[in-house]
């Protein structure tokens, strides 16, 4: 299996870590993981007859839900790596934006393989003041798999304290690198606008249930 289908199948048990039905403290990432994992799990068994009648709200699910705890921008910036000195201003939002809206489609079609399953978070820790960056180990256990260890990195946003998603590690593979891996070449040899028409393209595609 390679490296991004298996990130379609984690994702799609691991996505609801990093979402919220209400309001949470986000200065404790260990705390938010916890809470917004039982909200979200619980939104999605509750909207499954909608979802099966329209994928396409999965769209709304995952913006209402999920965005508000990804750091996008920094995402997309680190996806950029060394081109992101190439760009404008302009340049930069709109990659952020169309990279958001691919991330919002990516989310969505891998969430119409959603099951119940059963996630094990890591005892808390206490996060030094100075941290920025914390990784926190997350169990995926599936009855139809075996289990699965993936780690989230989450930043803190030093003037709020509260803390944001920005990448996933699975099994030892980060996703942001392997997109930088993806689109490292394209965005040497094609450029920046290139690459944001098409992710808008790729965001555009339906969200359809996959062949079980």
């Amino acid at each position: 299996m390679n490296v991004l289908k298996r990130f379609g199948l984690v994702l799609m048990a691991s996505l609801p870590l990093l979402v919220n039905a209400a309001p949470v403290d986000k200065t404790d990432p260990y705390k938010m993981m916890q809470v917004v994992s039982q909200q979200t799990f619980d939104r999605l068994k509750s909207e499954q007859a909608q979802i099966q009648r329209n994928p396409e709200h999965l769209r709304t699910v995952v913006r209402q839900e999920l965005l508000p705890y990804i750091n996008t921008r920094y995402a997309a910036y680190k996806v950029l790596g060394p081109q992101l000195k190439q760009t404008t201003k302009e340049q930069r939002n709109n990659f952020v934006n169309a990279f958001t809206d691919y991330l919002v489609a990516s989310y969505a079609q891998v969430l119409t393989q959603y099951q119940d399953q059963d996630i094990r978070i890591e005892p808390a820790k206490s996060v030094p003041a100075s941290s920025s960056i914390v990784s926190v180990r997350v169990d995926i256990v599936d009855p139809q798999r075996p289990p699965i260890r993936l780690d989230f990195k989450l930043r803190k946003n030093k003037q709020t304290n509260e803390w944001q998603g920005y990448d996933m590690v699975a099994e030892g593979v980060s996703m942001i690198s392997t997109k930088q891996s993806e689109w490292s070449g394209q965005l040497r040899t094609q450029g920046v606008d290139k690459v944001t028409q098409d992710l808008r393209t790729l965001a555009a595609k339906p969200i359809k249930p996959e062949d079980k």
